[in-house]
């Protein structure tokens, strides 16, 4: 082997080595076992994707995955002083569209040319799947810093949060590293398997957006019948239900009422009270209706979503939230109603 050619394999070998050690002591830091610094760095990201969601610029396709199925939705997002616009397209089965100024939403429905108006009640959906109160997901939540990975062609942060007791599942979301947008997440069982995941196939962060393509879709309504949804909150303290789960990390967040179509001859609309609870990230609902048709109880799943219903007095309740079946009937077993004076 000449002089020279043994030079640049060692050029070579020195270089690779280098890296290897860089990429190791990258490792070390993001798999470190000090708590404190694992929570405080999974803090910082989760911070960066709450924010991410609702501040940065971003157009792209993602996809939604549970079991079989697998839909794909293209997403438009602008935000600037006037707030935050969205424009959200089904690309599989019926077209739907959702326009959103701040917490107005616009649905269209092309088959019935409806359009339905609602408020938006949470700020749950992807990729904003994070809650503002990041420190208490972690009171629920051990994390673990992963180190990196590539998602639609970015460079991403991984961070994986495991349940600390059984009621909840286990997440692993991949984290744009320049910006801080969620790029994909999995919700995993406890044997980690996935249960259900949405990832970016294609997105585009940055520049000054399009809002006004979508400010003047929700100007332009003519040829459209347009529903208001008749959402209000409500007190359900006051009409007589407490619901006190002896479950860590959920707390409610709001109390809603709205009308809910009868099966009835009469075609009679029925009031439905819904409380929600989150832990910041899983989510659970609690509806209360009146005995006014027939039904029965049961329960059943559907990837990370499961549903309970049971009979109580004259009332139906279903639990439904991205938690185990256990989870629902430990919420179902805390509900208690008195008539109200």
């Amino acid at each position: 082997m000449s002089i020279k050619r043994f030079a640049v394999i060692s050029t070579w070998r020195q270089r690779w080595l280098a890296a290897a050690l860089i990429f190791a002591a990258s490792s070390v830091w993001a798999q470190s076992t000090d708590p404190l610094v694992v929570r405080r760095e999974a803090d910082a990201w989760l911070t960066r994707i709450h924010r991410a969601a609702s501040n940065e610029n971003y157009q792209g396709t993602f996809v939604f995955q549970r079991g079989a199925t697998v839909q794909a939705s293209r997403i438009e997002h602008v935000a600037d002083r006037s707030g935050e616009y969205e424009r959200l397209e089904s690309l599989d089965g019926q077209p739907r569209t959702m326009l959103r100024h701040n917490e107005a939403v616009y649905t269209f429905i092309p088959e019935r040319k409806l359009c339905i108006v609602d408020q938006r009640q949470s700020k749950d959906s992807f990729p904003g799947l994070v809650g503002k109160d990041t420190d208490s997901v972690l009171d629920v939540y051990t994390a673990k810093l992963l180190g990196e990975d590539r998602v639609a062609g970015r460079d991403s942060a991984v961070i994986e949060l495991d349940p600390i007791d059984h009621f909840r599942f286990g997440y692993k979301l991949w984290a744009d590293k320049a910006t801080g947008l969620l790029l994909r997440a999995q919700t995993l069982d406890t044997d980690g398997r996935v249960l259900e995941q949405i990832a970016f196939t294609q997105i585009e962060i940055g520049g000054a957006g399009d809002r006004n393509s979508i400010a003047a879709g929700i100007r332009n309504l003519a040829g459209w019948r347009v529903v208001h949804a008749d959402t209000t909150t409500v007190d359900m303290n006051a009409q007589g239900w407490t619901i006190k789960p002896n479950v860590a990390g959920f707390r409610e967040i709001r109390e809603l009422r709205r009308p809910m179509g009868s099966h009835d001859a009469s075609n009679r609309t029925t009031l439905v009270d819904q409380a929600v609870f989150s832990d910041g990230l899983a989510a659970i609902s609690v509806f209360i209706e009146p005995l006014e048709k027939s039904g029965r109880e049961g329960s059943g799943s559907n990837g990370a979503t499961h549903i309970l219903i049971k009979r109580q007095g004259a009332f139906w309740i279903t639990l439904l939230g991205e938690v185990p079946t256990e989870t629902l009937k430990e919420f179902a077993s805390a509900i208690e109603y008195k008539a109200p004076q």
